[in-house]
């Protein structure tokens, strides 16, 4: 009995490794939860373009949005673990394992992480014309004058800017009134026209109305400030401890892909993310190329889904 199941074992080993080693025998289907256009999108397209050169077969890009990249995962996580199934996603993935107590899915343990991609950063800003509250200080010590007077927008409950702005109220112990908006645009279009005091928002969004005077950055939710606003201070520099709001993105597979697809996706995504000219895509849209294993990614997601998971228990945060 033993030597059978040895044998069978080894069978199995065999088979596994015959597969991996003739994927990808077909297309390889890239999932964006999001619409296009997005900073997700622009990550898939240059993979897509340049993953084909080096695996010998196409990568489709596939737009799956709604519910806050829920639709898309579960598409992705119900898939077969075969390398032919990927998924690009921000860490807007760990926050809804919080968020909805409903998921069809696992945010963290249905799938495999394969590689981090890049980090992208969420700006503090402001209406210029906001009186006395043009600093992180400034804005704190009247927030806490008057508990919910300042307002903040946001795309929606949940997102990334939600979850900063509860971050830096709970780290400074202020309240402010949160408006939720349906998207960007029109918190944005409110913003510039100071119905809006604060919101944060991701570089790329915010910088050519910083530049145009239009909004004024008041705070960098990174460690380190940005070479495009070298005299705009970090949260930590203005004395908010532990507010550090960067966003990751990465790739991911179902889980179950096998470990030498997974390798191989590793390396070559690697690759692509030191090539220069992506560097300038990525960093046009705000976001640093930033390669790991994918050990290093998974515990990255480990310690992001606790950390918001604190988040929003303190905060009451709820999307369902």
């Amino acid at each position: 009995m033993r030597k059978l199941t040895k044998f069978l074992g080894a069978m199995l080993l065999g088979a596994s490794a015959m597969a991996a080693h003739a994927w990808p025998d077909q297309p390889i289907t890239l999932v964006v939860p999001y619409t296009p256009g997005t900073g997700i999108d622009l990550i898939a397209r240059q993979l897509s373009v340049r993953l084909p050169a080096v695996l010998g077969q196409p990568v489709i890009v596939e737009n799956v949005p709604g519910a806050s990249g829920n639709i898309g995962s579960e598409k992705v996580a119900r898939a077969k673990p075969d390398g032919y199934t990927l998924m690009v996603q921000v860490n807007t993935l760990v926050m809804n394992k919080s968020l909805y107590k409903t998921l069809a899915y696992d945010p963290v343990a249905d799938f495999t992480p394969v590689s981090l991609t890049s980090w992208g950063t969420l700006l503090l800003v402001t209406n210029p014309n906001v009186q006395k509250s043009t600093t992180v200080q400034q804005m704190v010590a009247a927030a806490k004058a008057a508990p919910g007077k300042l307002t903040y927008a946001t795309p929606g409950v949940g997102t990334p800017h939600h979850l900063a702005m509860s971050l830096l109220m709970q780290n400074t112990g202020t309240e402010m009134l949160h408006v939720p908006y349906k998207g960007t645009a029109g918190a944005v279009t409110d913003l510039l026209g100071g119905r809006i005091d604060y919101m944060f928002l991701p570089v790329h969004v915010a910088l050519q109305q910083i530049q145009a005077g239009k909004l004024k950055a008041i705070a960098t939710g990174s460690d380190k400030r940005l070479p495009q606003l070298p005299n705009v201070p970090t949260l930590a520099e203005a004395g908010i401890k532990g507010g550090n709001v960067d966003m990751w993105y990465g790739v991911l597979a179902p889980k179950g892909t096998p470990p030498a697809v997974v390798a191989r996706l590793n390396k070559e995504i690697g690759a692509i993310l030191r090539q220069p000219e992506v560097a300038t895509a990525f960093e046009a849209q705000g976001m640093v190329p930033a390669s790991s294993t994918p050990e290093e990614f998974g515990a990255l997601i480990a310690k992001d889904e606790k950390r918001w998971a604190d988040v929003v228990q303190r905060g009451g945060i709820t999307a369902d």
